[in-house]
């Protein structure tokens, strides 16, 4: 099975934490792309104030995927239909 490499952006201190690992998920609109666990999802960091890409990208694997497919006991409270959580890990610093 072929996996899905998913580019997004992240906003500076939402990548920082995540490449240290004190981030271990990502909250989504489900209905942009197809994720799904096993996934990679490509991290470009994104400075919002300036509007313009830094530079610096990770690549991730989504691990698990809690969204109105995959619920928990809190998801139908907790998230809009459209929204899930994505447990990543990280795989490699790219840049």
């Amino acid at each position: 099975m072929e996996k899905t490499i998913h580019e997004v952006k992240s906003w500076c201190y939402l990548y920082s934490a995540a490449i240290v690992g004190i981030k271990t998920h990502d909250f989504r609109d489900m209905t942009e792309r197809d994720y799904k666990i096993g996934d990679y999802m490509k991290f470009k960091e994104f400075d919002q104030t300036k509007g313009t890409f830094t530079g610096r990208e990770a690549m991730f694997e989504i691990t698990y995927v809690t969204d109105r497919n995959t619920p928990c006991a809190m998801s139908s409270c907790a998230l809009g239909k459209d929204y899930g959580v994505l447990s990543i890990k990280l795989i490699e610093i790219l840049k």
